[in-house]
């Protein structure tokens, strides 16, 4: 193996003639450049140096080595920069993955941040629920996901090979078109909407629904179904059914024609920030952590 100190001696000693020369320039004596130049030819197997009294020349290989140091060294001190700039969030890239909610609500205070503190640092984000976020970040195809799981779910995922950061707990509401007949009452038991027609979330937030339903002594009657929040609203507003969303949902769309109500027993999910252990320690990963951190403090 070839040392990235071994070729700064063989350049040095190249290029001032001597091993006294060379130490001098490196900073160092003449029986270590002696010693580190033997060390450098063990390593590649053959003679790099001819010495002949005082005079020394490179052998071909020799020469071959030393034409290939300077773009090796060059190379290895632009890395120690760029690494020293990540290390010093003077540069970096976070690559988070979010569901819609958490992308109108918390992300942009927290990358807003993020931006103002390390101007250095980009962040790439996309958007997918959970349990695909989670899936992207333990294949390596994101760095943060954040993702949420219900209270009690019979399927709540295991994230226990993760970092797990808490940003917020979010209690789901009810949204009900502003003429119904609940829409002045100040909580909703769910079994009072049992007959109602209802317009269903995400894949996993409709589970969540017929799940809570059932518990609630019935089953919904799903008229509509869509992934968009902004769609779930207008549907609702439009009086053609009944919802449970988010609050964060609801604090990122204008729920016209709509009302939201509280639901009794409450339903709520955890909102989190997740991360893989390594990338854990990975500084624009922290920053963009912390910063997601503070900004559910304000949601």
């Amino acid at each position: 193996m070839i040392e990235a100190r071994h070729l700064r001696v063989l350049r040095a000693v190249a290029t001032t003639g001597s091993f006294s020369a060379a130490g001098r320039e490196l900073g160092c004596t003449q029986p270590a450049v002696s010693q580190q130049m033997k060390a450098l030819e063990s390593s590649v197997g053959t003679p790099l140096l001819v010495r002949n009294g005082r005079e020394m020349r490179l052998t071909q290989a020799g020469e071959a080595l030393v034409r290939h140091a300077s773009g090796i060294l060059a190379g290895l001190t632009a890395a120690e920069e760029e690494v020293a700039a990540i290390a010093g969030l003077r540069a970096g890239r976070v690559r988070l993955v979010s569901f819609p909610s958490g992308s109108s609500t918390l992300v942009p205070t927290a990358l807003a941040a993020l931006r103002a503190a390390h101007p250095g640092t980009r962040v790439s984000l996309e958007e997918a629920e959970p349990p695909n976020s989670v899936d992207l970040l333990r294949a390596g195809d994101c760095d943060i996901a954040l993702a949420f799981r219900y209270e009690g779910a019979a399927d709540a995922e295991e994230w226990d090979d993760l970092v797990v950061r808490p940003l917020l707990t979010d209690r789901l509401v009810g949204l009900v078109p502003e003429g119904h007949r609940l829409a002045r009452a100040e909580s909703v038991a769910l079994g009072e909407l049992a007959d109602e027609p209802w317009i269903a979330g995400c894949p996993r937030c409709r589970g969540q629904l017929v799940q809570a339903c059932e518990s609630a002594g019935f089953t919904p009657r799903i008229d509509f179904a869509t992934d968009d929040y902004p769609a779930v609203v207008g549907l609702v507003g439009a009086g053609l059914g009944v919802a449970v969303l988010p609050r964060l949902a609801i604090e990122s769309v204008r729920p016209r024609g709509a009302r939201a109500v509280a639901l009794e027993p409450a339903v709520r999910r955890e909102i989190v920030a997740l991360t893989l252990p390594d990338l854990a320690q990975v500084p624009a990963v922290a920053a963009t952590l912390e910063q997601l951190g503070r900004a559910a403090r304000w949601a």
